[in-house]
């Protein structure tokens, strides 16, 4: 298969979000069932299921040869691999779309040959919103009209000056690595006004862009977890970490590195603030 641009992956990508969210938007508590994964406040339905075969069909019709990894199914590998490899969280925020809270999305986004991020969407059928960018493109938001109609905008969320800054983290599975975070937090509010959970990684990332949050921190996340919206938040302008990129890139990352490392997202003037020990969490 030929080199695919940015854009071109971009709008794959875009059409493969779409087909996910259009999954999450058929939302009906009579007909979904949710099962627990790893602990109380880990779950998967019969959603991220179904959303995760519609992105797969989507980016598979067009691009067989691609690798496709993703949170709920095997990673599909082609003989003929391609190089380019994508990253699926088809259900962002599992436990709000079970609460009927309105911050879950699909998360798509693809990587290159050379291990770069090159295009990255995160659709959220209930917020009405989908966020995307493609590397040196821009981040952007689609959203709908109260008219039904759609319009575009820029995000540059962490070039606007503004008072009263918000934090934001998330608490992982992991107990071990949730007891960190938490024992962390206090000292990491210095300098912000409040603090905000939105329950979705991936959402949290795009806030950053569009100049909801001012900072996000999270230990413990997963590759599809970050990749889409760590794109989005650096083409917004705003200071990211996250993880390393797997140099297996025809397999996923794997779990030991990710739960070891950290992804933190700010507007420039404070990242430095978020900069913890290089130990893994428990030590």
């Amino acid at each position: 298969m030929s080199e695919a641009t940015a854009g071109e992956l971009l709008g794959l990508a875009r059409d493969a979000a779409a087909a996910g969210a259009q999954v999450l938007a058929e939302r009906d508590p009579a007909k979904f069932s949710a099962n627990m994964k790893s602990g109380d406040a880990d779950w998967v339905t019969d959603f991220d299921l179904a959303a995760e075969r519609a992105v797969r069909e989507t980016i598979l019709a067009a691009r067989p040869d691609d690798t496709v990894t993703g949170e709920e199914l095997a990673p599909t590998i082609s003989p003929q691999a391609s190089g380019y490899r994508w990253s699926i969280d088809p259900l962002d925020g599992t436990m709000n779309f079970i609460r009927n809270i309105a911050y879950y999305c699909t998360s798509v986004a693809v990587a290159g040959p050379e291990g770069q991020w090159l295009a990255g969407v995160v659709a959220a059928p209930a917020l009405r919103r989908t966020y995307f960018a493609s590397l040196g493109g821009g981040a952007w938001v689609e959203e709908m009209r109260p008219d039904g109609s759609l319009a575009e905008r820029a995000l540059d969320g962490p070039r606007q000056q503004r008072t009263g800054r918000l934090l934001s983290t998330g608490l992982t599975y992991e107990p071990e690595i949730q007891s960190r975070l938490i024992a962390e937090l206090e000292g990491r509010m210095a300098g912000f006004g409040d603090f905000r959970r939105l329950g979705s990684a991936a959402l949290e990332l795009c806030a950053i862009a569009d100049g909801g949050l001012d900072a996000y921190f999270e230990y413990g996340l997963n590759e599809h977890d970050f990749a889409a919206g760590a794109l989005i938040a650096r083409e917004a302008g705003a200071w990211v970490r996250t993880p390393e990129l797997s140099s297996a890139l025809h397999g996923l990352p794997p779990r030991s590195e990710t739960l070891a490392a950290w992804t933190a997202a700010a507007v420039p003037g404070l990242a430095g603030s978020f900069t913890p020990a290089e130990t893994t969490p428990g030590e």
